[in-house]
């Protein structure tokens, strides 16, 4: 264990509070959307994750679901002990509500250790535009009680930090990834030119109560695409994102860590090629198999490669495969898992009257595919899909317009 001297304590924003978590079962809501309408829209009515706009999951050791959402500037928290089917009554994480940003491509997180200590993260939007701070909490109770929220960024400008990435490593460290804008401004002040945000992290060894001081990983990325994190078989992290590339490319990029305090090189992931001064609002996807074989998904609009691309990487991301294009023309927000050799890809399209969520799946790591299959379908407006897998199987993650979350077994 590392001496606690290096370590950064984290800043506090709210005044410390807790709530309890009762015995009460949820039963899932099946009202008409007019009726949910009414009843987010009354303030005295229970929060419900049938008001919220996203929803973020994952199974602990156990096999038990664990959500998050927010309600009302609140982030809340439940369980289930029957994949979805019914929930606890909700914990409130954060005593005094803020300005959470829970929509598209920015939503709190919630990760799981092994011992069942359960962490997230959001992203607290500030009174200056686009200014914003990543948030952490954390429960050694089994979510019966939350953590006073502490800010992440040791840098407390009002500038931008954002869509923030979680990932816990084998033996318990938390490591939390994010967008950047304290190099953007120092050159902006000294007259120089930067494009977009920089790549920024921090990362903890003793369960959340220290993070050491935040490092850059790298610079010139796009501004509003989310990241995605994931443990390589060798605990170390990798993270992927869309990155600035010479000539104005915003194409994506990896790096791998050489372990927690040393970033590796930045590889490229894919060959696009797209020049687009703006931010495509699409992040990438990453999912490590325990072969260490690395599966990769993303949007892309250049005018050569269009639509939603696979590749996987046998060399712990220095090349990836040919990219396989999928998906139907405006198909977009594409998830992978990997358990195995077992590889699942979900992604929505519209197809004039609903929202669908697709699923191709491969069973040889990649190599072979099925064919896309429509999984779930609304007429509403619906959340992102993501996969999770209890270890048994795998699971769409998904929430629609005005309906309560919805857990889907996919099967294998």
């Amino acid at each position: 264990m590392k001496s606690l001297a290096p370590f950064l304590c984290l800043l506090t924003l709210a005044v410390s509070g807790c709530a309890t978590n009762g015995d009460v079962k949820q039963q899932p809501m099946h009202q008409h959307a007019g009726e949910n309408n009414a009843a987010c829209a009354d303030t005295q009515t229970a929060p419900s994750n049938t008001c919220a706009e996203t929803v973020s999951a994952a199974f602990d050791a156990q096999g038990k679901l664990w959500i998050a959402w927010v309600n009302d500037g609140h982030v809340y928290v439940q369980s289930s002990t029957d994949k979805g089917v019914t929930f606890n009554a909700p914990v409130k994480v954060n005593a005094i509500a803020e300005d959470v940003a829970a929509k598209d491509e920015s939503r709190p997180k919630i990760k799981l250790d092994a011992q069942g200590n359960i962490y997230l993260t959001w992203v607290l939007t500030l009174d200056k535009k686009r200014s914003t701070y990543v948030r952490f909490s954390r429960s050694v109770d089994g979510g019966q009680h939350f953590s006073e929220p502490v800010i992440v960024n040791d840098n407390v400008a009002i500038i931008r930090h954002r869509f923030d990435s979680l990932a816990i490593g084998k033996n318990g460290e938390i490591f939390i990834a994010w967008l950047d804008a304290r190099d953007t401004e120092a050159a902006k002040k000294a007259g120089q030119d930067f494009s977009g945000l920089s790549l920024y992290y921090a990362w903890s060894d003793d369960g959340g109560r220290h993070f050491y001081p935040n490092k850059r990983i790298a610079t010139h990325t796009c501004e509003c695409c989310r990241l995605d994190t994931a443990i390589a078989p060798d605990n170390t992290p990798v993270v992927v994102w869309r990155h600035i590339f010479d000539g104005g490319i915003r194409d994506h990029a990896l790096v791998k860590f050489n372990d927690w305090d040393t970033p590796g090189d930045t590889h490229r992931l894919g060959s696009d090629n797209w020049k687009i001064d703006a931010c495509p609002h699409h992040g990438p996807g990453l999912s490590i198999a325990d072969s260490g074989i690395y599966h990769a998904v993303w949007f892309s609009g250049s005018p050569s490669h269009q639509g939603l691309f696979y590749a996987h990487s046998n060399d712990a991301g220095r090349h990836f495969s040919e990219p396989l294009n999928f998906g139907k023309a405006g198909a977009s927000h594409p998830h992978v898992l990997a358990r195995g050799a077992k590889v699942s890809v979900v992604w929505q399209e519209f197809d004039g009257s609903h929202n669908t969520i697709q699923r191709m799946k491969s069973n040889d790591n990649g190599k072979t595919w099925s064919t896309p299959e429509t999984v779930a379908q609304t007429p509403q407006a619906a959340d992102q899909p993501f996969l999770l897998s209890d270890g048994q199987q795998f699971y769409l993650s998904w929430k629609s317009r005005q309906q309560a979350y919805q857990l889907r077994p996919l099967g294998e």
